[in-house]
């Protein structure tokens, strides 16, 4: 598959933008917005902390398809959170021209990257070929975010707090007995609890939002994970990654977010990548058997 990267690699302060010049805060789009939430709920812990540096950098891997409308919402607000915070965009060449709106704005934002992708060939290959673009260019922590504006940006300092003493945060919806998500209709809230309860209870993972989707990971966590191994490619693939750091021994910890629905755009979701996670947790248990994680 042919890939297209644009944009220039930036410096780790950032760009005078990010300095201090004004942007459009979240709570001006999202009326409302998230008070700061509680300290993290550790999974796991171990003592000691990672310091980040001022000179760390950090890349916000962001997937697209036919997300126009919600890119130059979402960008400036990610880069207003940290200047050591940089993105890349991995579009899979959405028909509304997402791709090209984000290389125009890649060439006037030196944080901002673009990996174009040949065709839409589901979420967790893109997040794979950005975690790969990632690991290559020296970044210390790699999120995972949606475009849609339904993961919050006010979150990631918190996120990148956490990561300093656990190799993986969990942005969760379901955390301290909150079930945390705005604009959702019954069925989709459902599905999504229970997945998280289904995935939990066979994989025995150690986190409450399984299948949520805005995570922090060390470096070293993509390392050790050999992702040419990783199979699943749609909502199974967040739990995927989840079980195979956790069997590797790495940390997990859960922050509370609150998960707001996309205001613009289409949901991704499908009954193929509901189906896919169903039996998938069942292959991931039986690896675990074998030893194969």
């Amino acid at each position: 598959m042919s890939e297209r990267l644009a944009g220039v690699h930036g410096p780790a302060a950032g760009s005078d933008r990010a300095r201090g010049a004004p942007l459009i805060r979240h709570e001006t789009l999202r009326p409302g917005g998230l008070v700061a939430p509680p300290a993290p709920s550790a999974a796991r812990g171990r003592e000691g902390a990672a310091a980040f540096a001022p000179d760390d950098r950090f890349l916000v891997v962001m997937p697209t398809y036919d997300e126009r409308e919600n890119l130059p919402r979402i960008v400036p607000l990610v880069l207003d959170e940290d200047p050591r915070i940089e993105i890349l965009v991995v579009d899979d060449n959405s028909p509304d021209g997402t791709g090209d709106l984000a290389e125009g704005m890649a060439r006037g934002e030196p944080r901002l990257h673009v990996l174009r992708r040949a065709a839409k060939d589901g979420l967790g290959r893109a997040y794979l070929a950005g975690f790969r673009w990632a690991l290559e260019r020296g970044y210390r922590l790699v999120f995972e975010m949606d475009a849609d504006l339904s993961h919050h940006p006010d979150n990631l300092p918190t996120l990148i707090a956490a990561a300093a003493s656990a190799e993986v945060v969990v942005g969760s919806r379901y955390v301290d007995g909150r079930v945390n998500v705005v604009n959702w209709p019954m069925s989709r809230l459902l599905i999504s609890y229970f997945g998280s309860f289904y995935a939990r209870t066979i994989t025995g993972l150690p986190v409450r939002d399984a299948t949520g989707g805005f995570n922090c990971f060390r470096r070293e966590v993509l390392e050790a994970l050999d992702l040419a191994r990783i199979q699943s490619n749609g909502y199974a693939f967040q739990i995927e990654l989840k079980v195979r750091a956790f069997r590797r021994g790495f940390q997990l910890v859960e922050v509370p977010i609150v998960f707001i629905e996309r205001e613009s755009g289409e949901s991704k979701m499908s009954k193929r990548i509901v189906r896919e996670a169903v039996w998938r947790v069942w292959w991931l248990r039986i690896q675990q058997v074998l030893g194969r994680l």
